[in-house]
């Protein structure tokens, strides 16, 4: 009989994108070094490691897009693609020494809470470990959701989805079908028309795209942003501030959003002369209803000669034929989904088990709902970053990933007053109350009224996604943890034969 010997930290973390990092450098700062960061890559990065197709980029502006307190300077452009915003991710985590943190190739398989020892039991790809608490910053766009359509698996050519980009695999010369036309396929589309034989784009429901202010950030603007930083704070203040605007019309006043559609419309008119495409790609709801897309060159990609817009999901495969729902056949060699990804049922919650033995996907049946967007009840101690309720419409999700951490950082030193071997577990009354009101609040706003259904709803039709909001309002509201909404539970004390008999069940 050997004692079984496991690893013990206070935090670990689970992700290590945007909120993974972000949690690691917060912790650092706050002086707590017991902490993992637990990746099932190989690198950093997350939804930016993950998303490498041809012209990924981001439609927010970089001096938004960023952490307040590891501003860059050097961006090269207003909305900075992919490899930069990568680079930006690994030298955040030279800057603030986190590789000692990092546990690569560790894909977490179950995490349980263990009811007498008040700790998580982490089983991962690298070996077990526990830990006091649990943050999971594994993301809502981490997860690729490729639709069950029928006679797929007979297709004999290449098939892969847009966040899992084969780039061994030459397009050139090629027909192929890109499937959505989301934020990932308006940038795609634009980037492999030139290569391509023919493309053929599959439209379930056209988006509301608008032009997209970028352009090179000059050598001047570097060096006043490197030498003068009130300047670059004042930009951001600024980018920061244009959005904070703009949120009383998705939220309270749909109606106003009438000229941003004109702008919209105009914007397609410029690029699209042909009536008939023009009417498959104008949509019937509401702008902002579904997200709302920036892109300079996805319209004129539609109208080039190449180009074919079935305004119709994909309905079957038959063989190398594409069947869509209106019937149209297309035959091609290669499919490429940008069917977006796992959003309303976030893949972790399986492998997450409570206090009440339920998985989180369990407790999630009906519809996700924490706490705050962070703490779901009857799971103590596990906190989520970009949880339900808090992503944006219209702003960066930096802001929310980092009012998140300081309501982390606030439930540890909470965790540290109440002393030793203690846990807080949302009450269900206080993350009922919280999704109610959250709900109440989503009825008047554009995406429950402007007569769409987007990513954003669940199942069942609610909005478990977006935070009906400002960025400052959640700020304030996740400042510090509220006491009156959590129990308070305690490991019962130890005694010496306790001790004993705790090691003898340990060993194996």
């Amino acid at each position: 009989m050997a004692e079984r010997e496991h690893e013990h930290v206070r935090v670990v973390v689970i992700g290590s994108g945007f909120g993974g990092l972000g949690a690691a450098v917060r912790l650092r700062r706050q002086g707590i070094t017991d902490f993992v960061v637990l990746e099932r890559a190989g690198s950093v990065g997350g939804t930016w490691r993950d998303n490498s197709y041809p012209g990924c980029a981001c439609d927010v502006p970089s001096h938004l897009y960023s952490f307040s307190f590891a501003p860059n300077p050097e961006w090269p452009r207003n909305f900075s693609g992919q490899p930069h915003i990568r680079a930006y991710l690994e030298r955040v985590t030279d800057t603030f020494g986190l590789r000692p943190h990092l546990r690569f190739d560790a894909e977490v398989k179950s995490a349980r809470w263990n009811t007498e020892e008040l700790y998580w039991e982490i089983e991962t790809a690298q070996g077990p470990l526990t830990a006091d608490m649990v943050v999971s910053a594994t993301g809502p766009l981490s997860d690729p959701q490729i639709p069950d359509v029928p006679g797929l698996d007979s297709f004999e050519g290449k098939v892969f989805h847009s966040a899992r980009w084969d780039h061994d695999y030459d397009l050139r010369g090629k027909r192929v079908a890109m499937i959505g036309t989301g934020a990932s396929a308006i940038q795609v589309v634009p980037a492999i028309q030139p290569t391509v034989d023919r493309l053929t784009v599959f439209q379930r429901t056209p988006p509301w795209v608008m032009p997209r202010a970028d352009r090179k950030i000059t050598r001047a603007e570097h060096w006043l942003h490197t030498k003068v930083p009130a300047t670059r704070a004042l930009r951001r203040q600024l980018l920061w501030g244009i959005r904070e605007l703009q949120v009383s019309a998705f939220t309270k006043r749909p109606k106003e959003l009438g000229l941003v559609q004109a702008l919209a419309k105009a914007h397609m008119h410029r690029a699209v002369k042909d009536p008939a495409l023009r009417a498959k790609l104008t949509p019937d709801y509401t702008i902002g209803c579904k997200r709302i897309l920036l892109s300079n060159s996805y319209y004129p990609a539609l109208a080039k000669p190449n180009v074919d817009v079935v305004a119709a999901g994909l309905k079957e495969v038959r063989g190398n034929t594409l069947v869509a729902a209106d019937g149209t056949e297309t035959e091609v060699d290669a499919i490429i989904f940008g069917t977006g990804f796992h959003v309303t049922d976030m893949p972790i919650a399986s492998r997450v088990t409570g206090a009440n033995g339920t998985t989180l996907a369990e407790e999630w049946k009906d519809g996700m709902e924490a706490l705050r967007g962070s703490s779901a009840a009857g799971f103590p101690n596990f906190l989520t970053i970009i949880g339900p309720n808090t992503g944006l419409g219209n702003s960066s999700m930096i802001l929310m990933i980092e009012s998140q951490l300081n309501y982390m950082i606030d439930y540890l030193r909470q965790l540290d007053l109440l002393g030793d071997r203690i846990a807080l577990d949302a009450r269900p009354s206080a993350v009922h109350a919280w999704s109610a009101a959250i709900q109440q609040r989503m009825e008047r706003t554009v995406w429950s009224t402007g007569g769409c259904d987007s990513w954003y709803l669940d199942k069942n039709g609610r909005n478990t996604t977006v935070w009906p909001g400002t960025t400052a309002e959640f700020r304030k509201v996740t400042r510090q943890v509220d006491l009156a909404e959590y129990q308070v539970l305690r490991a019962p004390a130890r005694t010496g034969n306790e001790s004993t008999d705790k090691t003898v069940e340990a060993a194996a």
